[in-house]
């Protein structure tokens, strides 16, 4: 893991830049209204955008890679992008005064490898169509799932850590992050089994699937249950499923248990299925499993409005999403009270061949009325965005949009 001067220059002039935005006193008054928002005070909705086509925004080379060192790479990468979106497209984010180094745990897997056929549109997108081979074609391929084994490197943090101290002195502090766990087992028994096969086997072996899911859920709970004896868990991590978390009652002791943690479930597939699927094949298996978590947020591109009674009804859920799918209104007017709304505004109107301002803003108004006329505490977080057409400023004039309807 050994760095050139060139790059130890490189990730000192971007942590020189992300700490000049993160040492702002803006951060924190950003912080501090999370937190009432999270405790739902009375707070007006808030406005986050994640998950981004780098490779348009990319137009001036100005996201450019320099280190090669992989590791240290993916922590050039985050700075980069944080102070980008800072820059651009801030809306309520928020930048804590620490750089965030990923702990170096290694997971087995499951022991099966999906084969995917991939399908690139654009060679320089991560987005692409994919075709699933069937590897779960009889109840005897249950066999080959193992539950993961999670081994912490400590040589390697160690490592980590030395030249941490090495590039960052004198510049801003960094920590640690550790586990937010995705609990979305059926987003790779999708991966396993292709999504159409995964629909005929629910109606046609459902014996097989609930085994399956059991396999799921045993290999969760046994990961939790290294996780915690080896303290992985991120209990200080502010963001989860691409939201701010701040709460005024997090724990600063660095335990890293699950009992002091997010973590985030989903079963976005199952928006073509019945609810009571949903509350045989989903709900069953993840209620022995969220009570290990201290808060859950649940969903993210399924649609949930036809089925809230039965996910709001799941163990330490504190924010399910909204999504395009889900019919806002209808969502608004089911949504317990002491749950947040996280609407997914959709990606599309960012998307088509001109850019529509007034068709975004009316969107946008629809969802906050919603949320309004219902006494819903309203997140809203444009993700997945696949294209913006190699045109950035869409991305920036949302984020003033959105601001604006949020603050009507």
């Amino acid at each position: 893991m050994m760095l050139t001067q060139k790059e130890k220059a490189r990730l000192r002039e971007l942590a020189q830049r992300y700490a000049a935005a993160a040492s702002l006193p803006e951060q924190s008054v950003r912080r501090a209204g999370w937190e009432r928002f999270n405790m739902l005070e009375s707070e007006r909705p808030r406005a986050l955008i994640d998950q981004l086509p780098w490779n348009e925004l990319n137009v001036d080379g100005c996201l450019d890679n320099q280190v090669e060192e992989p590791y240290w790479q993916r922590v050039e990468t985050w700075m980069l992008r944080e102070t980008y979106k800072w820059d651009h497209m801030r809306a309520d984010m928020v930048l804590d005064p620490y750089v965030k180094l990923p702990r170096p745990v290694h997971n087995s897997g499951w022991g099966l490898d999906a084969k995917v056929t991939r399908l690139l549109m654009d060679k320089t997108s991560d987005v692409a169509s994919q075709s699933m081979e069937n590897l779960i074609r009889e109840p005897e391929d249950l066999e080959k799932i193992h539950t993961p084994t999670l081994t912490l490197d400590e040589a390697k943090q160690a490592e980590i850590a030395d030249t941490a101290d090495d590039v960052f002195r004198g510049i801003i502090g960094w920590r640690f992050t550790g586990l937010v766990m995705h609990l979305g087992a059926w987003d790779t028994i999708a991966y396993w089994m292709g999504v159409e096969n995964c629909y005929i086997e629910l109606m046609d072996r459902p014996e097989m699937m609930h085994a399956l899911m059991e396999k799921m859920t045993q290999g969760y709970l046994g990961m939790i249950e290294q996780a915690n004896r080896q303290r992985l868990f991120d209990t200080r991590e502010h963001y989860c499923h691409c939201s701010h978390t701040y709460r005024p009652d997090d724990t600063d002791a660095a335990q890293g248990l699950s009992q002091d943690a997010w973590a985030f479930g989903l079963a976005q597939l199952f928006t073509a299925v019945s609810p009571q699927i949903t509350a045989d094949f989903e709900c069953a298996y993840m209620r022995r499993i969220f009570p290990r978590f201290k808060h859950i947020y649940y969903g993210c591109c399924d649609r949930l409005d036809d089925r809230l009674d039965i996910v709001s009804a799941l163990p330490n859920v504190r924010k399910i999403s909204c999504s395009p799918w889900s019919h806002r209104e209808a969502f608004a007017e089911k949504l317990p009270r002491h749950i947040i709304m996280s609407n997914k505004p959709s990606p599309a109107l960012l998307a088509t061949e001109s850019f529509d301002e007034d068709a975004l803003r009316a969107d946008l108004r629809r969802t906050v009325d919603a949320a309004r006329r219902n006494g819903v505490q309203l997140e809203m977080i444009l993700k997945d965005v696949s294209t913006v057409r190699y045109e950035p400023q869409r991305l920036w004039r949302y984020s003033e949009i959105a601001l604006e309807e949020c603050g009507r």
